[in-house]
Formats: structure tokens, C-alpha cells, sequence
């Protein structure tokens, strides 16, 4: 399939509201108003999760651009955060929140500002990585699991983590595997695979996970966040592991769509939330309030998920959302899941065994 890709659109210059200070410095979000910007939106996002039509129909209705850049890892965001690179919004992972409110890198929220965040199920307000959503609001959710291409693999497969770890598995397909370029995600993965819990802190049992991917690495064609679904579709390996949405997406597209299937395997699998939240050091903080309140309308809301195809936590979007995404969720509720928790001082810990076994 033809990668979505964002076109970068020349507008001409409008007059909007100015909410920074003389001096330069970004306005407090608590001196934010609802519709107001105070500047272009410079937005750091997973890749392939936008609606293009939706940055174009804000970018329209309130004179301003949005610059949208991609990152492959909530850590590798976190290391542009830190490292002082200034950005508006935002699109960290439950766990990630957690780890950023902690460190002091996320505004509180204006709520104010946000009139549609009364659209927000209540469910997704009271996480324990944010309890009551104050730096937070939940943007899409869904599960990582594995795109397996039948006519490479053959019927009868295991519904496991091996079809990802197993190296005289693996041997026999042809074109290998893709695997997530993900500390969590992988290392998770494989600790599950052992009979773990994804987020074990126990080191040895890291250290067997690290022994599983590193013999693995065989037959492990790339670690890759950004192009798996596609290589998946175009026949170029025959298990990826990645994200709900891409990959049911990308499957449906292929030439044979009939040839593949999206698997939770048996040993658990992540169930994940991503949120939309503002660095402390963004310089349109009024313009991310406003572009959070838009994507939090219904209609809005409804476009995002049917053109992503991830779970909405928009609870006036329900009625807008195609029924079979609607099904395809729901149907997630019975899966064996887990959802990824902040190891504050191990989690380096994840990425360093990743690093290694990759090495």
C-alpha cells in the first residue's frame, strides 16, 4: 500500500490571538481561553495516527499550521523532551505519563480551555498513571500484538510469542519477522513469552528475555516502529509485531487481504493508552489546549478512530464510529492483556536489555 503521509501545506499568514508575554515567554495554560491559539502547533506523534483531513480542517479553522514530526518509542520522545527540543503536544503512552508528570515535564491542564473533555468516558479519567487526567487526555487506545501473513506461515500456528522467538520456528518463514523498536513493547513481549509479566523487575528474568530476543535476532529482519504493517502487507516478512490500528489497517489493504489475520497471543498481550499532553517548555501552549478541545468533539473524535483504526475513549464519538471498529474493540475486553506500569529507576533497565540483544 502507499504510505499515509502528511503534506506540508502553505497558508497564508492570519491574524490570530497573541497569548504570549512581552518577553517572549509561553503564557500560562491557566490564562488560556477555549478557541484560543497563540501561535503554530508543533506536534510530536506516533507515526501513521493522524487524519490528515483533521490537521488540515484545524489548521483552516483557526489560521494557524500544525508541523507534525514522528517518534518509534515513547523513550526515545522522552530523550527529545529532556533534552530541552521544544514541542506543543505531545502523544506519550500511559506509563510514559506517569514518568514525565514525575520528572515535571507536563503542564497541568486548563479543563477550562477543554469544554469537550466532557465527551471523555469516564473510564479513561481515572488511570492510575494520571488519576483524574489533570496533565492528560486520553487520545486513542488499543493493543500490540502480531499481523501474521497465513500463506507464509501456514494454518495451524501457535497463537504465541513464538511465532516471534522461536528460532527454528522463524527459520521457516520466509522473509523472517518484524519486531517493534521498543524497549517495553519488545522486552514485554518476551518476558511474556517466558511466562512473565511485562512489567517484571525481577533481573534475571530480564536477562533470560534478553537471551530470548538475542537468539531470536536470527530471523528478525528489522526492528522497526514505523514500517512493519507495510512490509507485513507487501508480503516482505511473514509475522510483524506492532499496533492494533496499523495493522488491521494495512492487512485489510494488502492484494490478499483473505491470507492475513491480527492475533493477541495466548501469553498476554499490551493493552495501551496514548494521551495528549503539553511540555513544560511548549511555546503554543494555548493553541495545544485548543487543538486538544477539537479532537475531543464527537464528530471529531469519530473521524480520528475510523480513520486510524484504534479504540476511541470519546464517549460522544460512539454514535459517529463505524460499527466494525466498534466490534473489533470489544471484542478486545476478553483477551488476556496487561497494561504497562511505570518501573521508574528500572526502566532504563528494559532499554539497556534491548540495546544489548539487539547489538
Amino acid at each position: 500500500m502507499l504510505k499515509r503521509m502528511f503534506l506540508l501545506l502553505m497558508v497564508f499568514a492570519v491574524a490570530v490571538s497573541a497569548c504570549a508575554s512581552d518577553d517572549g515567554d509561553a503564557t500560562s495554560a491557566e490564562d488560556c481561553e477555549v478557541d484560543e491559539v497563540d501561535g503554530d502547533l508543533n506536534f510530536y506523534n506516533w507515526s501513521e495516527y493522524m487524519d490528515p483531513d483533521l490537521i488540515a480542517a484545524f489548521e483552516e479553522e483557526y489560521g494557524v499550521d500544525v508541523v507534525e514530526t514522528f517518534y518509534e518509542s515513547n523513550e526515545a520522545m522522552l530523550a527529545q523532551v529532556q533534552g530541552g527540543v521544544s514541542y506543543d503536544l505531545i502523544v506519550p503512552s500511559d506509563y510514559m505519563v506517569s514518568i514525565m508528570i514525575s520528572e515535571g515535564l507536563l503542564v497541568e491542564l486548563n479543563k477550562d480551555a477543554i469544554p469537550n473533555f466532557d465527551n471523555m468516558d469516564a473510564t479513561f479519567t481515572s488511570q492510575p498513571y494520571d488519576d483524574g487526567a489533570n496533565y492528560s487526555a486520553a487520545y486513542q487506545y488499543g493493543t500490540t500484538g502480531l499481523g501474521v501473513n497465513v500463506a507464509l506461515v501456514g494454518e495451524g500456528f501457535p497463537v504465541s510469542w513464538a511465532l516471534l522467538f522461536d528460532p527454528e520456528l522463524t527459520s521457516t518463514f520466509p522473509g523472517g519477522v518484524s519486531v517493534l523498536n521498543d524497549p517495553r513493547e519488545t522486552m514485554g513481549a518476551a518476558l511474556m513469552y517466558l511466562g512473565y509479566s511485562l512489567n517484571d523487575t525481577n533481573a534475571d528474568h530480564l536477562a533470560e528475555a534478553e537471551a530470548v530476543v538475542a537468539a531470536a535476532k536470527t530471523n528478525i529482519t528489522a526492528f522497526d516502529s514505523d514500517q512493519y504493517d507495510e512490509v507485513l502487507a507487501a508480503g516482505e516478512v511473514a509475522v510483524a509485531h506492532g499496533y492494533s490500528g496499523n495493522l488491521i489497517i494495512s492487512m485489510g489493504e494488502a492484494d490478499n487481504p483473505d491470507d492475513f489475520v491480527y492475533i493477541l497471543p495466548e501469553e498476554g498481550a499490551t493493552l495501551w493508552i496514548d494521551n495528549m499532553a503539553i511540555p513544560t517548555n511548549a511555546k503554543s501552549v494555548c493553541t495545544a489546549h485548543t487543538f486538544i478541545n477539537f479532537l475531543l468533539d464527537a464528530e471529531n473524535g469519530a473521524a480520528l478512530t475510523n480513520w486510524n483504526y484504534y479504540g476511541s475513549p470519546n464517549a460522544a464519538a460512539v454514535p459517529f464510529l463505524d460499527q466494525e471498529v466498534v466490534d473489533f474493540y470489544a471484542a478486545t475486553t476478553e483477551a488476556n492483556t496487561e497494561v504497562i506500569e511505570d518501573q521508574g529507576d528500572y526502566e532504563i533497565n528494559y532499554t539497556d536489555a534491548l540495546a544489548r540483544a539487539k547489538s
